[in-house]
């Protein structure tokens, strides 16, 4: 068997991963649609909490801590499969998910220094982290929402006074939604075509 052969059947069998991570998982949709509700609940708080914005920030954590349960509770109601324990790249989602904690200490300076920029170094780390799921799940829709909520977010706080911070999380809950329609979309195509 020659180089290119052998090159060929390894990126045929890590395609092979790659496509029953998309299928189990079904493109990480429960995760999206959960992202979706909490953002939504976020953009509540940061409209009609009559807090300051430290407290708006805190409860803001508080409420994303429900996205694991969320979405896990969303994985039984449309049969997604977050581990496959014959696939190694099975668990590579959750790890996409867990590095944004590496960004954290960005929202804790913003926390404790600028409270009221909060929401929007949360929103851009929200949205960059979506990036490499395009790779993962072959889902263009990923890239376009993860650049539309770090790039909107940022230019829409260089245009607005910060009563309207309530509005980041608006534009991502809309996002994330858009996201979530695009990927049922593609996974009903998908299942056309088999």
């Amino acid at each position: 068997m020659d180089k290119n052969s052998k090159n060929n059947k390894t990126v045929q069998a890590f395609e092979a991963l790659k496509t029953n991570v998309q299928i189990k998982a079904r493109n990480g949709i429960d995760f999206i649609i959960a992202a979706a509700i909490i953002w939504i609940v976020i953009s509540f708080i940061w409209k009609f909490a009559d807090i300051s914005s430290y407290q708006k920030s805190l409860f803001t954590f508080l409420v994303s801590m429900t996205l694991l349960p969320v979405a896990f509770a969303l994985s039984k109601v449309l049969k997604t499969d977050w581990k496959s324990d014959n696939n190694p790249l099975s668990s590579l989602g959750l790890w996409l998910n867990f590095a944004q904690f590496a960004y954290f200490p960005f929202v804790l300076i913003a926390l404790f220094r600028y409270p009221d920029y909060f929401i929007v170094a949360y929103a851009i780390i929200a949205g960059a982290h979506l990036f490499p799921y395009a790779w993962l799940y072959d889902e263009i829709g990923y890239a376009f929402a993860s650049l539309l909520i770090s790039f909107g977010s940022m230019v829409f706080v260089l245009f607005s006074g910060t009563s309207d911070m309530f509005m980041i999380p608006v534009f991502t809950a809309f996002i994330l939604i858009g996201l979530a329609f695009r990927i049922l979309f593609s996974l009903k195509n998908r299942a056309c075509q088999q």
